[in-house]
């Protein structure tokens, strides 16, 4: 398939799932959190309706296509990132399973209706924007780092309102707005079920959370085993592989 690229884009592969994805050094390219949240999340497998909140170039949807038959809509609200997210999704003729939508997060609950959706991802911006408003002279980093465009109670008012009753939403986040994640959650019905801790090694302290909510589920947070990076010798560990490279890794 003809595939056109702007400026400094270029295809990668994404191993496990045997798609390709454009990105952009100067623009976006995701990091192994997307990959962590895709694997993390809830999915109805046959059926169902799935949305992405701030997909950038459409990462989490293209990888977790490959996990569930079900509808995946996702958004992103930089036209730029829509733009190579939506070729993308064609490139991996994927059209007919992922829907992209150009637009603000706040405003999908009105526009795409709410509690339509089974399950919910979201990468979402993981700094404040400081108040002198230094943040990375890159717009596009700018916005997809900093809540400049949304913000943490945003996002989880927006997932709850989206999110059918029993529905599962997943976020991917920093271990040091882990407190107030949990707050925003159990006061906008996402109560907490499942709670990972991410480390680069054995040896650090955690550098990544993954958590994931109920609508109005019943108390109880299981936390599970946790998850090293890499191992001793500096190399992915057995299941970052299999994550990264799948099965046969």
């Amino acid at each position: 398939m003809t595939l056109e690229l702007k400026d400094d884009e270029r295809l990668d592969y994404l191993l496990a799932e045997n798609l390709r994805i454009i990105q952009s050094p100067t623009v976006f390219a995701f990091s192994l959190d997307a990959v962590l949240l895709a694997r993390f999340a809830y999915l109805p497998i046959q059926k169902g309706n799935i949305i992405d909140l701030c997909s950038g170039n459409g990462v989490v949807p293209l990888l977790i296509s490959k996990r569930t038959k079900a509808t995946i809509v996702g958004v992103e609200i930089q036209e730029r990132l829509y733009s190579m997210a939506i070729r993308s999704v064609k490139y991996n003729r994927l059209s007919d399973q992922i829907k992209m939508i150009h637009g603000d997060l706040k405003e999908m609950p009105e526009q795409l209706g709410y509690g339509k959706f089974d399950a919910l991802t979201c990468n979402p911006p993981y700094f404040m924007t400081p108040p002198s408003g230094d943040t990375n002279i890159n717009e596009h980093l700018a916005i997809a780092r900093h809540e400049m465009m949304c913000t943490l109670k945003d996002v989880i008012q927006v997932s709850s309102q989206l999110l059918r009753q029993g529905g599962k939403a997943s976020f991917v986040h920093r271990p040091d707005r882990l407190l107030e994640l949990l707050m925003l959650m159990r006061e906008y019905q996402l109560e907490p079920k499942r709670l990972r801790f991410v480390y680069p090694n054995e040896s650090k302290e955690a550098n990544t959370i993954l958590v994931e909510g109920i609508k109005n589920g019943r108390t109880g947070l299981k936390v599970l085993p946790p998850l090293y990076v890499y191992d001793s010798e500096n190399k992915y560990t057995e299941e970052m592989r299999e994550m990264l490279y799948g099965q046969e890794a």
